[in-house]
């Protein structure tokens, strides 16, 4: 379904919010500021399950950023993926200052076995959409027998109890698809200013979502309904 169809069937008497989960059901993307206190970024989020290879192209050129998926602390659990930090023996791991949180999200780097090199349009969609799969139905899938290490999709772990414990884009998205009844795995993606380099500020990624009609948000409009 396009942005201009979607957003003439769902009228305007709906919330942003209400739009946005809508957007996601019909594997549409959608875009999501944190907090101007915060990363002060607004990131591309599609449903994992949704990301085409067109897709992966969209993010690559529209929004620039590192395209990583988000998934719940359930399912990393059960995938057995631990925090980056925590993983790597090494004495740049750990003691950061991050200024905005108090750790980053990240976890491992994957390919999907079937991919080639893994970072293709195509290669990175299969690896984005079988993590959505294996997202699905965590206790059926052995992680290690369908994705390799190192690769090119990063994972992000979000905190066990989402917005309640931290607000950032890993914790936005994922409420956002709870509430949309799908997996527990989004992509999230920076969008990036082409002029200056710098994160895209609020005024133009609204620019952006109104020339593509695609829903923007605000994190504290999240957090206020869904946390």
């Amino acid at each position: 379904m396009t942005g201009r169809r979607a957003r003439t069937e769902r009228g305007t008497d709906a919330t942003a919010l209400e739009r946005a989960l809508e957007a996601l059901q019909d594997g549409e993307p959608i875009l999501v500021h944190d907090a101007a206190d915060r990363e002060g970024e607004t990131d591309l989020i599609y449903p994992a399950g949704a990301v085409t290879p067109d897709a992966v192209a969209r993010m690559r050129n529209d929004a620039g950023g590192l395209i990583c998926v988000a998934l719940s602390d359930r399912v990393a659990s059960a995938f057995d993926l631990p925090f980056y930090e925590d993983a790597v023996d090494h004495p740049a791991a750990g003691d950061h200052d991050l200024g905005y949180d108090d750790r980053a999200s990240f976890s491992l780097t994957v390919n999907h076995r079937e991919t080639y090199t893994g970072i293709t349009d195509a290669d990175r969609s299969l690896t984005i959409t079988e993590l959505a799969e294996a997202a699905a139905t965590p206790r059926e899938t052995t992680f290690a027998d369908e994705f390799r290490v190192p690769g090119h999709v990063h994972l992000l772990r979000a905190a066990p109890d989402l917005l309640v414990q931290r607000e950032g884009h890993t914790e936005l998205g994922l409420a956002l698809a709870a509430a949309a009844d799908l997996p527990p795995a989004v992509v999230v993606c920076e969008m990036l200013d082409d002029e200056t380099g710098a994160e895209l500020v609020p005024a133009d990624a609204r620019a952006y979502a109104d020339r593509h009609e695609l829903v923007y948000l605000e994190g504290s409009e999240i957090c206020e309904r869904l946390e």
